[in-house]
């Protein structure tokens, strides 16, 4: 279990009740924000630390990991320049009665606070620059002292007993809202008159890893680079940037694929794995590992999958820099 502190003054009136957080993946100028990609590592079970005009106004526990998702409708002007496409965590809130303003208890924070990254100033006032950022657990301990039993109780529960079984099979997102965007756009390409039909329909099948783009892919896969599957009906063809963010050109790209299982390709592209240029398996630190060994991935030991493509390399960075669910900071 982690514990994270997330600023939310524009926003807590629409996240606490939606039961969710929300970022964009870049600032408006396209550079990185760490704030944005700690919410690529926040894990079913974490607790999040919810600052609002200089108090901590509720607490809440992740249910979900991350995923893309089209920026909340409901932000409405708040956040206008930002990227309509995020990351969002669904989070179960409580919004506390005893609400604690830190800067009023900075002589037992204030040594605790993190050496990089911190959410207060030494004197106790906020850092607007800040989204989500992680805390050390000391911090968080004390933090949770202070609030009192409301939240002892809760963070105890969550600690001692995890998330009840009912949350715990409702904790992984059905990504409906992606799947609403993927549908729009590929109603999009459906009707666009400008590309000729038998395009159109290969365009659309290979958002299902199948038809023309799984062809092309089979010109430089011959199997499942994790269980070794070679039977072509038991294999997907998934991209490695993935059908949403790419051009008409790129979706039918047989070095933006890989030929995997259905659970393999699951774990891709979801972001719980990925891949070094070298062929090193990388797997995420958010992944339930006795899932993983189920679905066939090797997790006690260093994998290595075979060598790439250049071209296939360069749609792999990408998979790791906009994909995998591990921050880069």
């Amino acid at each position: 279990m982690r514990y994270w502190w997330v600023n939310q003054n524009q926003t807590h009136r629409h996240e606490v009740a939606g039961g969710y957080l929300w970022s964009p993946k870049r600032n408006a100028n396209g550079a990185r924000n760490p704030f944005y990609e700690s919410m690529r590592e926040v894990a079913i079970g974490d607790v999040v630390f919810s600052f609002v005009d200089t108090k901590i106004a509720a607490i809440g526990v992740a249910q979900s990991y991350c995923w893309e998702s089209p920026k909340p409708l409901e932000f409405g002007t708040a956040g206008m320049n930002w990227e309509n496409i995020g990351w969002k965590v669904r989070v179960s809130f409580t919004q506390l009665r005893h609400q604690v303003r830190p800067k009023d208890h900075m002589g037992i924070l204030n040594p605790l606070l993190p050496t990089k990254y911190a959410p207060l100033r030494p004197n106790g006032d906020g850092l607007q620059s800040i989204y989500l950022t992680e805390l050390p657990q000391a911090f968080a301990e004390v933090l949770t002292g202070l609030i009192g039993e409301e939240a002892e109780a809760m963070v105890h529960q969550v600690a001692i007993v995890g998330l009840p079984p009912d949350d715990q099979a409702a904790a992984h997102p059905t990504g409906d809202d992606l799947d609403y965007w993927e549908h729009r756009l590929e109603q999009a390409v459906a009707q666009d008159v400008s590309i000729p039909e038998t395009e159109r329909e290969a365009i659309v099948r290979s958002r299902r890893g199948q038809g023309l783009f799984k062809q092309r892919v089979s010109q430089h896969e011959r199997r499942c680079r994790i269980t070794g599957v070679e039977k072509e009906t038991h294999l997907i063809a998934s991209h490695c940037k993935p059908w949403r963010d790419s051009t008409n050109e790129k979706r039918l790209d047989g070095e933006n694929g890989l030929l995997l299982t259905p659970s393999i390709d699951h774990l891709f592209d979801k972001g719980f794995i990925g891949f070094e240029d070298s062929g090193r398996l990388i797997i995420s630190p958010v992944a339930h590992l006795p899932s993983l060994r189920k679905m066939g991935v090797e997790t006690e030991e260093p994998v290595t999958v075979g060598d790439f493509t250049s071209g296939q390399k360069k749609f792999l960075d990408w998979h790791r820099d906009k994909v995998l669910l591990m921050a880069v900071r």
